[in-house]
Order: structure tokens, then sequence, then C-alpha cells
């Protein structure tokens, strides 16, 4: 089983070294120690925290029925827009999501640098690198 350190486990979780200390000082968060004495959390942990803490921060506005399941709730950082295409870049969280739309949707939708919006991805093919 994998095992992360402090530093590693704020990395993956958006947040500061210190808060992820306070976390395991106040009990939300296990930490064990390893052979050479530093603290270390277990992966499985981990993933189970940052799932828990994920409920409910990005939800979906409005209620929308759909069946994509990976959606992203974020702001527009970007907006290039030609005769025929349009390329948005939104910041959701930590993660930047690009997409190629019409330059229809992007008048008819108000999309402009500062609005929020919600990014569906919905793919037959997911590439997973192990990192």
């Amino acid at each position: 089983m994998p095992t992360y350190s402090i530093g590693q486990a704020a990395g993956l979780l958006g947040v500061s070294s210190e808060t992820v200390r306070r976390w395991a000082d106040a009990g939300r968060l296990r930490m064990e120690r390893d052979g050479t004495g530093n603290r270390v959390i277990d992966g499985v942990g981990l993933a189970a925290f940052a799932q828990e803490r994920a409920v409910g921060v990005y939800e979906v506005p409005g209620g929308v029925a759909t069946s994509v399941r990976n959606s992203f709730v974020g702001i527009v950082t970007a907006v290039t827009v030609d005769d025929v295409a349009a390329q948005v870049a939104i910041q959701c969280g930590p993660h930047r999501v690009v997409s190629l739309v019409t330059r229809e949707s992007v008048e008819e939708l108000g999309i402009e640098v500062g609005v929020t919006v919600t990014a569906r991805v919905k793919s037959t093919h997911v590439h997973v690198d192990l990192g």
C-alpha cells in the first residue's frame, strides 16, 4: 500500500502542509510513523479523505439532469474566438480544462472571462498514468 508524506498529501489535496498537519492533529486525517519516524498517510486513507472532503464542494448548479458523470465547475480564464470555433479555458479548482466549442455557443451562452461555467466530460477513452 502506498504512503504519502505530508507535503505530497498537501499537493494532492490542494492545501498547505500546515493544513494537513492540523487535520491530522485534530483527528480528521489519520497519520502514522514510518520506519524512520516521519509522519506518513496511507494511500487508502488519503483517497477516502479526499473523496469525503469533495462532497458538495463543486456542486453542479441548477440540479441539471445529465448522464455525464464528470462535471467540473470553474471560472473561465480565457476565450479565443475565430470565425467558426472558439477555445474556452476553465480553471476548475487546481485543474485546467480547455474546450473547443462553436463561436455560436460562446455567444448564445454568454461565455466570457470571469463567468462561472460547468465543464462536462464524457469520453470512451480516458488515459490514466501512474504518477
